[in-house]
């Protein structure tokens, strides 16, 4: 595999708040990478500077070997999935899948092709003319990636985008995801405050704290690593174990939760 995207020394202030310590890292083609940590940690912010929602203080953002750090987010050319769907609530569901490639001026029957496409891919494609008060907020966001996988980017980035979702609907929603990037290659980059969803989706983790990339390595590892960190064993380790523990306790093989 190779780099797909690289950060080198970004740094982002905010007045005196110094919320990213220079990280650098690299997300290789093909690649699941979750950004993993708790609230306030920067893990967001890293995710506007790839989006190039926010320009970072000092450091660069390169795609594939091209210094995009200045580069506006339109001009990226990468998919967005936001935490709250962004879904234009006057348009069906087929129009909002079909925006971007509207916009793009693509010819009308390779639009409904490739809208289509997506939306069979996501199991929404006898939902076509319903609007986005009509559907529930699993189909909403399965929307959401349809819209994003329908662009054909080389990259998706993805914003805590199953922390609405209630648990069912999350486990499916992921697994689907995963399969997703697996079927057709895409490179995803989420943001995500929860462990087991990051150890379930990621082939990489880059772990946050105070605004410092504190890990980066496969599920795994940093599971069998963490030892040497307290913040990481506490973090990763002791969240993982409770959340075992309570469901064996639930199927009644656990004996408990202790």
């Amino acid at each position: 595999m190779s780099d797909l995207i690289r950060l080198e020394g970004i740094n982002k202030y905010f007045g005196p708040q110094h919320a990213l310590k220079d990280i650098t890292c690299r997300v290789e083609k093909g690649e699941f990478v979750s950004i993993l940590g708790p609230s306030g940690c920067g893990k967001t912010t890293l995710l506007r500077v790839l989006m190039g929602l926010e320009a970072p203080s000092s450091g660069k953002v390169y795609h594939r070997g091209e210094d995009i750090t200045r580069q506006p987010p339109d001009k990226r050319g990468f998919s967005i999935v936001f935490q709250d769907y962004a879904l234009f609530p006057h348009m069906t569901l087929y129009d909002n899948v079909a925006y971007g490639l509207k916009l793009k001026k693509m010819p009308a029957p390779e639009i409904r092709e490739r809208v289509m496409n997506s939306l069979n891919t996501l199991k929404l494609g006898k939902s076509i003319d319903k609007y986005p008060s009509q559907l529930s907020g699993g189909m909403q966001q399965r929307a959401a990636i349809a819209r994003s996988l329908v662009l054909g980017s080389d990259l998706m980035l993805l914003d805590e985008p199953f922390s609405a979702l209630d648990a069912m609907v999350k486990v499916d929603l992921s697994g689907e995801l995963k399969e997703l990037q697996r079927q057709f290659g895409i490179t995803m980059v989420m943001v995500t405050h929860d462990q087991e969803e990051a150890f379930m989706l990621s082939d990489r983790v880059f772990l946050m704290r105070q605004g410092a990339m504190v890990a980066d390595a496969t599920p795994r590892d940093l599971y069998r690593n963490a030892s040497g960190d307290p913040f990481i064993h506490t973090f990763i380790v002791d969240q993982i174990d409770k959340r075992a523990k309570y469901i064996l306790a639930l199927n009644g093989t656990g004996g408990g939760v202790s």
